[in-house]
């Protein structure tokens, strides 16, 4: 059975208090009690040694005695709520605060001297029934003890003076306990509550419900960028989604329209439909459609390497004899456009440190697209330019523009500009996804700028070249 971790929180908070309260009482019952019975028997011992520095002069004196010393002792009894004695040094009571004036009456076994503290705890050598705090102050005369002040307080008044503080102690203890509930409020409201709708939102995402959305609203803590985060990742799973679903539908599309074609000429040439005269053109439409499904696989092939973290093969070569080597591939294609170049070089040599084949790729990609959507009679502009430590490389077009809701499209695999599946059947859609991959797997940015009628610009970076262990510059 899954337990809570509120519960298991609330009863930890409970064995801490419980624990708290023992430890509290234990400790401070026993230190609460030495403390009392140490001041205790300091104040009894000051009044006596008070009250013998008074009484010096009349104990020998039976009438100041009775007149004065008794009315004192009584009144004194009184305030510290004790038994007061006036004992001589064979330990006979002369006098106490009870009214029993000058008896016979002698402490058996009386030993001031064997006691080596200020206070004693007992029955005062069997003279009470119950535990006395005792104390005695030495009368002193022409230098010599003549006797001795004895107060004696019964220990139930330190045991009770004791109980009075403890019952304070636990009080407070309990206020401070249910005080601290505040701290379960807080925690239930901060921590709690949020982290069960975290936990539904996460059984949510875990049964495919991706448009659930966790009901956490302006909280800016720990649990608010917690939930935000999932809500976020679960928006993106769903984009995600969305996208294999319109990746899969347009893979299905662009597999399906050549493998119709291929079947659709093929079934007509078995059946005679096409004369035999007519097998040569249409065979030859046959190779073009599996060309079609060739270059679509071989893109579909590449893109996978890529965002497997494919291995780049890095060497120093010049990026301004890689971009004349690929416009002059392309001569034949222009030559039917009537489509010029026009090379700007900042250096006639341009190193750079990249993936010679991979970059050639990203080339041939930007000025295909910049030859199939330029208009006749046109112009290619073609840049490259180091700046801010990077090498600059710009394919600009003077053709149709992209449209503006379309510009962040672009990107995507398979997506292509109009709804008729662009102005180029035979494209895959995946050039400039491949692009894209390419140079951020160089840990480069390319960037567009595009106006419908107008044109388009595409402009990359790559870093420049650098010194290697060993020359590896291309050989080009």
């Amino acid at each position: 059975m899954r337990k809570s971790l509120y519960l298991k929180f609330i009863f930890g908070y409970l064995i801490f208090g419980l624990i708290g309260f023992i430890t509290v009482a234990l400790l401070s019952s026993r230190m609460t009690y030495d403390y009392l019975l140490r001041q205790s028997a300091d104040t009894l011992y000051d009044e006596a040694v008070l009250m013998a520095d008074s009484y010096t002069d009349s104990f020998n004196s039976k009438n100041d005695v009775e007149a004065s010393v008794y009315p004192q002792i009584r009144l004194m009894s009184h305030f510290l709520s004790s038994d007061i004695w006036i004992l001589d040094r064979e330990g006979r009571v002369l006098l106490d605060s009870d009214g029993n004036h000058f008896q016979s009456r002698v402490i058996e076994g009386f030993s001031p001297a064997s006691s080596t503290d200020t206070y004693s705890i007992g029955d005062f050598y069997g003279s009470f029934d119950e535990e006395m705090l005792s104390v005695l102050a030495p009368l002193n005369q022409d230098y010599r003890t003549a006797g001795y002040i004895a107060i004696h307080m019964p220990l139930e008044e330190v045991t009770a003076s004791t109980n009075e503080i403890l019952n304070i102690v636990y009080i407070t203890c309990a206020i401070i306990f249910i005080l601290s509930l505040i701290i379960l409020l807080v925690f239930t409201v901060t921590v709690y509550l949020p982290l069960k709708k975290i936990t539904r939102g996460a059984m949510e995402y875990a049964d495919g419900n991706l448009d659930y959305r966790i009901p956490i609203d302006n909280v800016q803590d720990e649990m608010g960028y917690l939930a935000n985060t999932l809500n976020y990742m679960s928006g993106e799973l769903s984009k995600l989604e969305d996208y294999q679903k319109s990746f899969i539908a347009n893979v299905s599309h662009d597999f399906r329209s050549p493998l119709t074609s291929i079947k659709g000429y093929l079934e007509a040439i078995l059946d005679g439909t096409i004369p035999p005269e007519m097998y040569d053109k249409y065979l030859h439409r046959v190779i073009s459609e599996t060309e079609r499904l060739t270059k679509l696989t071989e893109g579909m092939l590449t893109l996978n390497t890529l965002d497997s973290k494919g291995f780049l093969n890095r060497t120093n070569f010049d990026i301004n004899r890689m971009v004349k080597e690929v416009c002059s591939a392309n001569e034949g294609i222009c030559q039917e456009k009537n489509i010029n170049f026009e090379l700007t070089f900042a250096d006639e040599t341009e190193m750079v440190f990249a993936d010679y084949g991979k970059i050639q790729q990203v080339l041939y990609n930007l000025i295909d697209n910049a030859i199939k959507f330029s208009d006749p009679d046109s112009t290619i502009y073609i840049r490259t330019a180091p700046r801010q430590k990077k090498v600059f490389v710009s394919v600009k077009d003077t053709g149709c523009g992209i449209p503006k809701e379309s510009l962040k499209k672009i990107w995507d695999r398979f997506y292509k500009t109009d709804t008729s599946r662009g102005r180029d059947k035979k494209g895959t859609g995946l050039g400039l996804a491949i692009v894209r991959e390419i140079i951020q797997a160089h840990g480069e940015n390319i960037d567009v700028v595009s106006t419908e009628t107008v044109g388009s610009e595409f402009t990359f970076s790559l870093p420049p070249a650098k010194a290697l262990p060993t020359e590896e510059t291309a050989d080009l």
